[in-house]
Protein backbone atom coordinates (compact mmCIF):
# COMPACT_ATOMS: atom_id res chain seq x y z
CA UNK A 1 0.00 0.00 0.00
CA UNK A 2 1.32 3.24 -0.66
CA UNK A 3 0.62 6.80 0.98
CA UNK A 4 -1.47 7.61 -2.46
CA UNK A 5 -3.78 4.78 -1.87
CA UNK A 6 -5.44 6.87 1.52
CA UNK A 7 -7.96 8.77 -0.90
CA UNK A 8 -7.54 12.95 -0.46
CA UNK A 9 -10.79 14.68 0.53
CA UNK A 10 -11.96 18.28 -0.53
CA UNK A 11 -14.71 20.57 0.42
CA UNK A 12 -15.89 23.94 0.88
CA UNK A 13 -14.40 25.19 4.60
CA UNK A 14 -16.39 28.36 4.86
CA UNK A 15 -20.07 28.42 4.98
CA UNK A 16 -22.05 28.07 1.33
CA UNK A 17 -23.85 30.84 -0.09
CA UNK A 18 -22.80 34.19 -1.75
CA UNK A 19 -19.76 35.14 0.40
CA UNK A 20 -16.85 37.71 -0.53
CA UNK A 21 -14.37 35.20 0.08
CA UNK A 22 -15.31 30.93 0.09
CA UNK A 23 -12.35 28.92 1.51
CA UNK A 24 -11.76 25.30 -0.18
CA UNK A 25 -9.80 22.86 1.83
CA UNK A 26 -7.56 19.75 0.38
CA UNK A 27 -6.43 17.08 2.77
CA UNK A 28 -4.12 14.21 1.76
CA UNK A 29 -1.41 12.54 0.10
CA UNK A 30 -2.26 14.26 -3.50
CA UNK A 31 -3.00 18.19 -1.86
CA UNK A 32 0.08 19.20 -3.14
CA UNK A 33 -0.30 17.81 -6.46
CA UNK A 34 -3.88 19.48 -6.64
CA UNK A 35 -2.27 22.79 -6.03
CA UNK A 36 0.10 22.03 -9.06
CA UNK A 37 -2.38 20.92 -11.27
CA UNK A 38 -5.12 24.14 -10.17
CA UNK A 39 -2.68 26.81 -9.78
CA UNK A 40 0.11 26.02 -12.47
CA UNK A 41 3.42 26.73 -10.32
CA UNK A 42 5.42 25.40 -7.10
CA UNK A 43 3.91 24.76 -3.69
CA UNK A 44 4.78 27.97 -2.12
CA UNK A 45 6.62 28.43 1.53
CA UNK A 46 4.92 26.68 3.96
CA UNK A 47 1.77 28.77 5.87
CA UNK A 48 2.23 31.68 3.72
CA UNK A 49 -0.26 33.38 1.45
CA UNK A 50 0.42 33.62 -2.17
CA UNK A 51 -1.99 34.85 -5.00
CA UNK A 52 -2.50 32.18 -7.40
CA UNK A 53 -5.10 32.01 -10.47
CA UNK A 54 -7.23 28.84 -10.47
CA UNK A 55 -7.48 26.84 -13.44
CA UNK A 56 -9.41 23.92 -15.19
CA UNK A 57 -7.17 20.92 -15.30
CA UNK A 58 -8.94 19.33 -17.98
CA UNK A 59 -9.42 22.46 -20.59
CA UNK A 60 -6.91 25.38 -18.95
CA UNK A 61 -9.18 28.00 -18.65
CA UNK A 62 -8.97 30.34 -16.20
CA UNK A 63 -11.89 29.64 -13.16
CA UNK A 64 -11.28 32.10 -11.05
CA UNK A 65 -8.09 34.20 -8.81
CA UNK A 66 -7.34 34.40 -5.17
CA UNK A 67 -4.93 32.95 -1.75
CA UNK A 68 -3.76 29.69 -1.40
CA UNK A 69 -1.83 28.35 1.54
CA UNK A 70 0.45 25.38 1.96
CA UNK A 71 0.39 23.27 5.17
CA UNK A 72 2.60 20.26 4.63
CA UNK A 73 2.14 17.24 7.39
CA UNK A 74 1.92 16.84 9.79
CA UNK A 75 1.77 20.47 10.85
CA UNK A 76 -1.81 20.70 9.60
CA UNK A 77 -5.09 20.94 10.68
CA UNK A 78 -5.40 16.95 9.76
CA UNK A 79 -2.04 16.12 10.31
CA UNK A 80 -1.64 15.61 6.46
CA UNK A 81 -0.56 17.87 3.55
CA UNK A 82 -3.45 20.40 3.09
CA UNK A 83 -3.64 23.39 0.37
CA UNK A 84 -6.67 26.10 0.88
CA UNK A 85 -7.57 28.18 -1.39
CA UNK A 86 -9.26 31.44 -0.63
CA UNK A 87 -11.25 32.46 -3.59
CA UNK A 88 -14.55 34.63 -4.73
CA UNK A 89 -17.37 33.60 -2.78
CA UNK A 90 -20.18 33.85 -5.72
CA UNK A 91 -21.91 30.25 -6.19
CA UNK A 92 -20.79 30.09 -9.93
CA UNK A 93 -17.08 30.34 -8.72
CA UNK A 94 -17.66 28.04 -5.87
CA UNK A 95 -19.59 25.52 -8.21
CA UNK A 96 -16.74 25.58 -10.93
CA UNK A 97 -13.87 25.27 -8.24
CA UNK A 98 -15.35 22.46 -6.93
CA UNK A 99 -16.23 20.76 -10.06
CA UNK A 100 -12.45 21.36 -11.10
CA UNK A 101 -10.94 19.20 -8.31
CA UNK A 102 -13.79 16.31 -8.47
CA UNK A 103 -12.43 15.41 -12.27
CA UNK A 104 -9.30 14.79 -11.01
CA UNK A 105 -8.71 11.08 -10.12
CA UNK A 106 -7.81 10.00 -6.84
CA UNK A 107 -10.03 13.00 -4.85
CA UNK A 108 -13.19 12.84 -3.54
CA UNK A 109 -15.59 14.84 -1.57
CA UNK A 110 -15.26 15.17 1.84
CA UNK A 111 -17.91 13.91 4.32
CA UNK A 112 -19.39 15.35 7.05
CA UNK A 113 -16.62 16.26 10.24
CA UNK A 114 -14.20 14.26 7.70
CA UNK A 115 -11.55 16.54 7.95
CA UNK A 116 -11.50 17.01 12.33
CA UNK A 117 -12.28 12.82 11.85
CA UNK A 118 -8.55 13.00 10.33
CA UNK A 119 -7.38 15.43 13.02
CA UNK A 120 -8.43 12.99 15.57
CA UNK A 121 -6.93 10.01 13.88
CA UNK A 122 -3.80 11.69 13.59
CA UNK A 123 -3.64 12.96 17.07
CA UNK A 124 -4.28 16.32 16.77
CA UNK A 125 -7.37 16.41 19.24
CA UNK A 126 -9.17 13.93 21.00
CA UNK A 127 -12.57 13.21 20.75
CA UNK A 128 -13.60 15.89 23.55
CA UNK A 129 -11.72 18.69 21.65
CA UNK A 130 -13.33 17.30 18.18
CA UNK A 131 -16.74 18.00 19.85
CA UNK A 132 -16.04 21.01 21.26
CA UNK A 133 -15.28 22.23 17.52
CA UNK A 134 -18.51 21.07 16.65
CA UNK A 135 -20.13 22.71 19.98
CA UNK A 136 -17.84 26.15 18.58
CA UNK A 137 -19.39 25.88 15.08
CA UNK A 138 -22.74 25.61 16.01
CA UNK A 139 -23.04 28.07 18.87
CA UNK A 140 -24.96 30.84 18.77
CA UNK A 141 -24.54 32.80 21.98
CA UNK A 142 -22.24 34.19 23.72
CA UNK A 143 -21.90 31.41 26.50
CA UNK A 144 -22.41 28.83 24.21
CA UNK A 145 -19.04 30.27 22.55
CA UNK A 146 -17.10 30.22 26.02
CA UNK A 147 -18.03 26.51 26.83
CA UNK A 148 -16.99 24.86 23.33
CA UNK A 149 -13.90 27.35 23.15
CA UNK A 150 -13.09 25.56 26.64
CA UNK A 151 -13.83 22.21 25.63
CA UNK A 152 -11.78 22.61 22.14
CA UNK A 153 -8.46 24.04 24.09
CA UNK A 154 -8.94 20.67 25.72
CA UNK A 155 -9.58 21.46 29.56
CA UNK A 156 -12.52 18.81 29.46
CA UNK A 157 -10.22 15.86 27.54
CA UNK A 158 -7.32 17.47 30.57
CA UNK A 159 -9.57 16.67 32.98
CA UNK A 160 -10.55 13.31 32.42
CA UNK A 161 -7.08 12.37 31.02
CA UNK A 162 -6.06 13.49 34.76
CA UNK A 163 -8.55 10.72 36.60
CA UNK A 164 -7.32 8.17 34.00
CA UNK A 165 -3.66 8.69 34.69
CA UNK A 166 -4.30 8.22 38.63
CA UNK A 167 -6.34 5.05 37.84
CA UNK A 168 -3.65 3.65 35.48
CA UNK A 169 -1.23 4.35 38.73
CA UNK A 170 -3.12 2.85 40.84
CA UNK A 171 -4.12 -0.15 38.15
CA UNK A 172 0.35 -0.65 38.29
CA UNK A 173 0.17 -0.74 42.19
CA UNK A 174 -2.59 -3.90 42.07
CA UNK A 175 -0.73 -5.44 38.61
CA UNK A 176 2.65 -5.45 40.98
CA UNK A 177 0.87 -7.36 44.16
CA UNK A 178 -0.51 -9.69 41.39
CA UNK A 179 3.20 -10.63 39.96
CA UNK A 180 5.77 -10.01 42.75
CA UNK A 181 3.68 -11.68 45.43
CA UNK A 182 6.47 -13.07 46.87
CA UNK A 183 8.59 -10.08 47.19
CA UNK A 184 8.43 -7.23 50.15
CA UNK A 185 5.62 -5.09 48.95
CA UNK A 186 3.83 -2.31 51.29
CA UNK A 187 1.29 -4.82 53.20
CA UNK A 188 -0.90 -1.58 53.48
CA UNK A 189 -1.36 -1.88 49.45
CA UNK A 190 -4.66 -2.56 49.47
CA UNK A 191 -6.23 -0.02 52.09
CA UNK A 192 -4.12 2.57 50.32
CA UNK A 193 -5.65 1.82 46.83
CA UNK A 194 -8.92 2.08 48.36
CA UNK A 195 -8.70 5.74 49.99
CA UNK A 196 -7.38 6.70 46.28
CA UNK A 197 -10.17 4.71 44.92
CA UNK A 198 -12.91 6.58 47.21
CA UNK A 199 -11.35 10.12 46.50
CA UNK A 200 -11.69 9.43 43.05
CA UNK A 201 -14.84 7.96 42.65
CA UNK A 202 -16.32 11.56 45.15
CA UNK A 203 -14.03 13.68 42.11
CA UNK A 204 -16.59 12.00 39.73
CA UNK A 205 -19.81 12.27 41.79
CA UNK A 206 -18.96 15.96 42.11
CA UNK A 207 -18.40 16.40 38.40
CA UNK A 208 -21.76 14.39 37.65
CA UNK A 209 -24.02 16.78 40.25
CA UNK A 210 -23.79 19.86 37.77
CA UNK A 211 -27.39 19.22 37.42
CA UNK A 212 -26.50 19.01 33.77
CA UNK A 213 -25.53 22.35 33.03
CA UNK A 214 -22.75 21.69 30.17
CA UNK A 215 -25.91 19.87 28.45
CA UNK A 216 -28.13 22.51 29.17
CA UNK A 217 -26.29 25.42 27.95
CA UNK A 218 -25.43 23.45 24.56
CA UNK A 219 -29.47 22.80 23.92
CA UNK A 220 -30.81 25.87 25.91
CA UNK A 221 -32.75 26.59 29.18
CA UNK A 222 -35.86 25.75 29.45
CA UNK A 223 -38.05 28.39 30.86
CA UNK A 224 -42.03 27.86 30.56
CA UNK A 225 -44.97 30.38 30.89
CA UNK A 226 -47.68 28.75 32.91
CA UNK A 227 -51.04 30.24 33.47
CA UNK A 228 -54.88 30.05 33.92
CA UNK A 229 -56.64 30.31 30.40
CA UNK A 230 -56.27 34.06 29.07
CA UNK A 231 -54.42 35.48 32.16
CA UNK A 232 -51.75 36.67 29.38
CA UNK A 233 -49.33 34.24 28.76
CA UNK A 234 -48.89 34.63 24.94
CA UNK A 235 -48.48 38.25 25.16
CA UNK A 236 -45.89 38.02 27.82
CA UNK A 237 -44.08 35.31 25.39
CA UNK A 238 -44.41 37.90 22.57
CA UNK A 239 -43.00 40.57 24.66
CA UNK A 240 -39.81 38.70 25.72
CA UNK A 241 -39.69 37.13 22.23
CA UNK A 242 -39.88 40.86 20.68
CA UNK A 243 -42.23 39.32 18.12
CA UNK A 244 -45.30 38.28 17.86
CA UNK A 245 -44.60 34.23 17.90
CA UNK A 246 -47.61 33.13 19.11
CA UNK A 247 -51.57 34.30 18.30
CA UNK A 248 -52.90 36.73 21.52
CA UNK A 249 -57.20 36.75 21.66
CA UNK A 250 -59.58 38.01 24.02
CA UNK A 251 -60.80 34.33 24.11
CA UNK A 252 -59.87 32.16 27.03
CA UNK A 253 -58.01 28.73 25.44
CA UNK A 254 -56.61 30.21 22.26
CA UNK A 255 -53.16 28.45 22.83
CA UNK A 256 -53.68 24.56 23.24
CA UNK A 257 -50.53 23.21 22.68
CA UNK A 258 -46.99 24.09 23.67
CA UNK A 259 -44.73 26.93 21.39
CA UNK A 260 -41.52 27.13 21.84
CA UNK A 261 -38.96 30.49 20.47
CA UNK A 262 -35.17 30.14 21.19
CA UNK A 263 -33.90 33.29 22.83
CA UNK A 264 -30.20 35.01 23.34
CA UNK A 265 -30.72 36.37 27.14
CA UNK A 266 -28.07 37.83 27.75
CA UNK A 267 -25.65 35.78 26.14
CA UNK A 268 -27.34 32.42 27.75
CA UNK A 269 -29.66 30.17 24.89
CA UNK A 270 -32.69 29.82 26.74
CA UNK A 271 -35.80 28.32 25.07
CA UNK A 272 -39.17 29.57 25.93
CA UNK A 273 -42.27 27.79 25.60
CA UNK A 274 -45.80 28.76 25.69
CA UNK A 275 -48.41 26.91 26.97
CA UNK A 276 -52.31 25.93 27.10
CA UNK A 277 -53.80 27.38 30.59
CA UNK A 278 -54.37 25.52 33.43
CA UNK A 279 -58.16 24.79 34.17
CA UNK A 280 -60.36 21.92 33.81
CA UNK A 281 -60.58 21.04 30.16
CA UNK A 282 -63.70 21.33 28.40
CA UNK A 283 -62.94 19.19 25.64
CA UNK A 284 -60.29 16.24 24.77
CA UNK A 285 -57.94 18.04 22.77
CA UNK A 286 -58.08 21.44 25.14
CA UNK A 287 -57.41 18.29 27.78
CA UNK A 288 -54.35 17.43 26.17
CA UNK A 289 -52.73 20.70 25.70
CA UNK A 290 -53.49 21.07 29.54
CA UNK A 291 -51.55 18.02 30.08
CA UNK A 292 -48.50 18.68 28.04
CA UNK A 293 -48.45 22.35 29.81
CA UNK A 294 -47.88 20.17 33.39
CA UNK A 295 -45.26 17.87 31.26
CA UNK A 296 -43.31 20.89 30.63
CA UNK A 297 -44.11 22.01 34.12
CA UNK A 298 -42.00 19.04 35.56
CA UNK A 299 -39.70 19.35 32.82
CA UNK A 300 -38.96 23.01 32.95
CA UNK A 301 -35.45 24.91 34.56
CA UNK A 302 -37.47 28.18 35.50
CA UNK A 303 -41.36 28.27 35.76
CA UNK A 304 -42.75 31.66 35.18
CA UNK A 305 -46.39 31.64 37.36
CA UNK A 306 -48.53 33.92 35.64
CA UNK A 307 -51.66 35.23 37.09
CA UNK A 308 -54.05 37.97 35.71
CA UNK A 309 -53.86 40.52 38.07
CA UNK A 310 -57.66 41.37 37.78
CA UNK A 311 -58.92 37.64 38.56
CA UNK A 312 -58.75 35.93 41.69
CA UNK A 313 -55.92 33.60 41.71
CA UNK A 314 -56.63 30.21 40.78
CA UNK A 315 -55.84 27.20 42.39
CA UNK A 316 -54.29 25.12 38.92
CA UNK A 317 -51.50 27.65 39.17
CA UNK A 318 -50.97 28.13 42.63
CA UNK A 319 -49.86 24.57 43.07
CA UNK A 320 -46.91 24.60 40.86
CA UNK A 321 -45.16 27.41 42.38
CA UNK A 322 -41.86 25.85 43.88
CA UNK A 323 -38.27 27.24 44.04
CA UNK A 324 -37.54 27.31 40.55
CA UNK A 325 -40.19 29.43 39.84
CA UNK A 326 -41.10 33.65 38.85
CA UNK A 327 -44.50 34.83 40.42
CA UNK A 328 -45.66 37.11 38.10
CA UNK A 329 -48.72 39.35 38.40
CA UNK A 330 -50.16 40.70 34.50
CA UNK A 331 -51.83 43.71 33.30
CA UNK A 332 -50.88 46.11 35.40
CA UNK A 333 -52.34 48.70 33.05
CA UNK A 334 -56.14 47.17 34.14
CA UNK A 335 -55.20 47.53 37.85
CA UNK A 336 -53.39 48.34 41.09
CA UNK A 337 -50.51 45.84 41.64
CA UNK A 338 -50.85 43.30 44.90
CA UNK A 339 -47.39 42.63 46.77
CA UNK A 340 -47.96 39.13 46.44
CA UNK A 341 -49.97 35.66 45.59
CA UNK A 342 -51.09 34.09 48.73
CA UNK A 343 -47.90 34.73 49.86
CA UNK A 344 -45.33 34.62 47.57
CA UNK A 345 -43.99 37.93 46.14
CA UNK A 346 -44.50 38.60 42.77
CA UNK A 347 -43.15 40.92 39.86
CA UNK A 348 -45.79 43.09 38.59
CA UNK A 349 -45.90 43.62 34.53
CA UNK A 350 -47.66 44.72 32.01
CA UNK A 351 -46.49 43.08 28.33
CA UNK A 352 -48.92 45.92 26.76
CA UNK A 353 -47.19 48.93 28.00
CA UNK A 354 -43.99 47.50 29.06
CA UNK A 355 -44.56 48.00 32.59
CA UNK A 356 -41.79 45.79 35.01
CA UNK A 357 -40.48 44.18 31.72
CA UNK A 358 -36.57 45.47 32.67
CA UNK A 359 -37.15 44.12 35.96
CA UNK A 360 -38.72 40.50 34.47
CA UNK A 361 -35.78 40.12 32.59
CA UNK A 362 -33.37 41.25 35.03
CA UNK A 363 -34.67 38.49 37.41
CA UNK A 364 -35.09 35.98 34.64
CA UNK A 365 -31.34 36.62 33.42
CA UNK A 366 -29.99 36.02 36.71
CA UNK A 367 -31.59 32.65 37.46
CA UNK A 368 -30.86 31.34 34.05
CA UNK A 369 -27.02 32.72 35.00
CA UNK A 370 -27.25 30.80 38.36
CA UNK A 371 -28.19 27.85 36.64
CA UNK A 372 -25.85 28.23 33.70
CA UNK A 373 -22.44 28.90 35.82
CA UNK A 374 -19.49 28.53 33.55
CA UNK A 375 -17.19 29.15 36.70
CA UNK A 376 -14.99 26.43 38.11
CA UNK A 377 -13.96 22.93 36.15
CA UNK A 378 -15.13 22.37 32.46
CA UNK A 379 -18.70 20.87 32.65
CA UNK A 380 -19.36 17.17 31.01
CA UNK A 381 -21.44 18.16 27.90
CA UNK A 382 -22.94 14.98 25.85
CA UNK A 383 -25.21 12.40 27.17
CA UNK A 384 -22.24 9.93 26.23
CA UNK A 385 -19.49 11.89 28.50
CA UNK A 386 -22.28 11.00 31.65
CA UNK A 387 -22.67 7.60 30.97
CA UNK A 388 -18.89 6.53 30.21
CA UNK A 389 -18.35 8.42 33.80
CA UNK A 390 -21.36 6.46 35.15
CA UNK A 391 -19.63 3.43 33.93
CA UNK A 392 -16.49 4.23 35.33
CA UNK A 393 -17.89 5.43 38.79
CA UNK A 394 -19.52 1.56 39.40
CA UNK A 395 -16.47 -0.10 38.41
CA UNK A 396 -14.88 1.82 41.07
CA UNK A 397 -17.58 1.36 43.92
CA UNK A 398 -17.00 -2.51 42.98
CA UNK A 399 -13.36 -2.07 43.34
CA UNK A 400 -13.98 -0.95 46.85
CA UNK A 401 -15.33 -3.67 48.21
CA UNK A 402 -12.78 -6.23 46.80
CA UNK A 403 -10.29 -8.16 48.58
CA UNK A 404 -8.09 -9.42 46.51
CA UNK A 405 -5.27 -7.29 44.27
CA UNK A 406 -6.41 -9.46 40.57
CA UNK A 407 -10.29 -8.34 41.47
CA UNK A 408 -9.69 -4.65 42.50
CA UNK A 409 -7.05 -4.75 39.06
CA UNK A 410 -9.80 -5.74 36.93
CA UNK A 411 -12.47 -3.38 37.73
CA UNK A 412 -9.70 -0.70 37.79
CA UNK A 413 -9.06 -1.67 34.05
CA UNK A 414 -12.65 -1.59 33.28
CA UNK A 415 -13.06 2.03 34.84
CA UNK A 416 -9.43 3.04 33.12
CA UNK A 417 -10.99 1.92 29.73
CA UNK A 418 -14.55 3.93 30.38
CA UNK A 419 -12.52 7.16 30.96
CA UNK A 420 -10.74 6.29 27.78
CA UNK A 421 -13.78 5.81 25.85
CA UNK A 422 -14.41 9.51 26.49
CA UNK A 423 -11.68 11.05 25.44
CA UNK A 424 -10.85 8.06 22.30
CA UNK A 425 -7.89 6.56 23.85
CA UNK A 426 -9.31 3.34 23.77
CA UNK A 427 -12.24 1.16 22.06
CA UNK A 428 -13.77 4.29 20.75
CA UNK A 429 -14.22 2.91 16.66
CA UNK A 430 -17.73 1.94 17.03
CA UNK A 431 -18.96 5.52 17.86
CA UNK A 432 -16.55 7.45 15.32
CA UNK A 433 -19.29 7.52 12.44
CA UNK A 434 -21.88 8.66 15.21
CA UNK A 435 -19.78 11.22 16.88
CA UNK A 436 -18.86 13.17 13.02
CA UNK A 437 -21.80 12.42 11.41
CA UNK A 438 -23.75 15.85 13.06
CA UNK A 439 -20.39 17.74 11.67
CA UNK A 440 -21.22 20.02 8.64
CA UNK A 441 -19.41 19.07 5.36
CA UNK A 442 -15.88 21.12 5.44
CA UNK A 443 -15.17 20.46 9.08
Amino acid sequence: MTKFDQPTIYALASAPGAAGVAVHRVSGPRAGEAFARLCRRELPPPRQAVRVTLHDPATGEALDDGLALWFPAPHSFTGEDVVELQLHGGRASIAAALAALGRMDGYRLAEPGEFTKRAFIAGKLDLTAAEGLADLVAAETEAQRRQARRQLAGELGALYEGWRARLLSLLAYQEAAIDFVDEDLPPDILADAAGQIAGLVADIDAHLADRRRGERLRGGLSVVILGAPNAGKSSLLNALAQRDAAIVSPRAGTTRDVIDVHLDLGGWPVILTDTAGLRDAEDEIEGEGVRRARVRADEADVKLILFDGTAIPDSHTIDLIDENSIVILSKTDLHTASAGVAGHPALAISAKTGFGMTELLARLQKEVARRMDLSGSPALTRLRHRKSLENCRNYLKVALHVTAPELMAEELRQAAQALGQITGRVGVEDLLDKIFRDFCIGK
